[in-house]
């Protein structure tokens, strides 16, 4: 059978291409999903197709992409489960001022800014297919977004979770994601709304009553998962099934109402119990097939999608500059002036900008979300993911610039750490 022998080579590949290149990012001191992102732009068009055209056709021909597709979205779908477990609503209202503040500038800033750099967008890089609105709205909410997952990983590798900086940038970075989600939920409905028969209304209202009866009816019913953990300390495979049968349940509503499988996924997480060590169980018994295999298989179709060809001649440049200046300038500026004007020190102000300027995974989640919607091109695309991932390369470095040694001192100065980011410490996901 061509397709699964293909598709078995495809997985082999991927696996060990994103191990190797995640291993070498990992040595200098940069996150291994970062290696991994870069990774799956490496086996796409943008080298891969360049430097061998004809392996590039063997390895990925057109015919086995869909299947690609749907192993990745599967793994999608589970780490947005993962990413909203590990988002705890009662945390985020105990932060300090700086965070409110902050949380609430680092999405404001970005998306204003990014809504004036559309006006220069649109008639450059968009057509009369997309209304302005939606592709302004889009831009807002993509550089507006902050990668919880990657950044809680980076504080992590360095020890740093329970310190000031790690547990303010947290919450920042919690709000900024669901936020963002918010924003892009409205954004997709509107666009799906527009070549559906059903009236726009009907599907606020349906997405209204769901989210309602989640919040206020399904969140109790979860409970149950806690108490039996608690009781036992485990949960059986029948239990560990069901909860996932809710996830793909969660996930299928959500597409069905016109949104998208991921919200379902991201809303389920969001709503699960939050003791940390339930939290940290759920999170061994779904991350490693998750992260190590389904993930990397995400990154590599995102790369197939991705083609750095399309961002050719001065003009082009010029525009793929002018996006990473206004997400940084957006991000990294509002949120360093907001935590400064809050109180914070200049220096670990920098630093919190500079955490939220890490875009990563999630960043990618929505690029590919707005491709598969028409709401940008494919070159826009391609701009759109170099610029996350300079983003979030950068954030180390320059951490590291701010910090120099320093940032030992931050990592021994802890503050009493939260169980979020108790179950945060050990995970890759996060």
């Amino acid at each position: 059978m061509p397709n699964l022998f293909t598709l078995t080579l495809q997985l082999a590949v991927v696996l060990a291409i994103c191990r190797v290149v995640g291993e070498l990012f990992r040595r200098i001191h940069q996150p291994k999903v970062v290696g991994e992102m870069f990774a799956g732009i490496m086996l796409g068009p943008s080298l891969l197709g360049w430097i061998a055209p004809h392996a590039s056709a063997y390895l990925f021909p057109t015919s086995s992409l869909g299947f690609l597709n749907a192993l990745s979205q599967v793994g999608v779908v589970v780490f947005m489960f993962l990413v909203g477990l590990n988002i705890n609503p009662g945390e985020l209202k105990k932060e300090s001022h700086a965070a409110v503040l902050t949380s609430h500038v680092s999405i404001t800033a970005p998306f204003v800014l990014a809504a004036f750099l559309a006006l220069y967008l649109y008639p450059r890089l968009s057509d009369d297919s997309v209304a302005f609105t939606s592709f302004a709205l889009f831009m807002g909410s993509a550089m507006s977004i902050t990668a919880f997952p990657v950044l809680a990983r980076i504080l992590a590798e360095r020890d740093m979770l329970g310190s000031r900086l790690g547990t303010v940038a947290i919450a920042c970075a919690a709000v900024d994601d669901v936020t963002g989600w918010c924003i892009l939920a409205y954004i997709v409905v509107l666009i799906r709304s527009a070549h559906s028969a059903t009236s726009i209304w009907w599907t606020v209202a349906g997405i209204l009553v769901f989210g309602l009866a989640m919040i206020h009816g399904v969140r109790r019913l979860l409970r149950g998962f806690a108490r039996v953990y608690e009781k036992k300390g485990a949960l059986s495979e029948n239990l560990m099934a069901l909860m996932l049968l809710l996830v793909l349940a969660s996930s299928l509503l959500t597409e069905y109402l016109g949104i998208h499988l991921l919200f379902g996924a991201f809303l389920m997480g969001a709503i699960m119990p939050k003791d940390h060590h339930f939290v940290r169980y759920v999170l061994d018994r779904f991350e490693t097939i998750t992260v190590t295999l389904l993930l990397p298989l995400f990154f590599a179709f995102t790369g197939l999608r991705t083609n750095i060809g399309l961002v050719k001649g001065p003009q082009m440049w010029m525009y793929c500059a002018l996006i990473i200046f206004v997400a940084t300038a957006g991000k990294l500026g509002g949120s360093t002036l907001a935590s400064w004007l809050s109180g914070m020190p200049l220096r670990e102000a920098a630093g919190l900008g500079t955490l939220m300027n890490t875009r990563g995974l999630m960043e990618l989640v929505i690029l590919n979300i707005g491709l598969d919607i028409g709401v940008i091109s494919p070159a826009l695309f391609s701009m759109m993911v170099i610029m996350a991932l300079f983003t979030t390369f950068m954030t180390t470095p320059v951490l590291r610039l701010i910090y120099g040694k320093e940032m030992d001192e931050i990592a021994a100065s802890k503050i009493i750490a939260k169980p979020a980011a108790a179950a945060l410490n050990q995970s890759y996901v996060a």
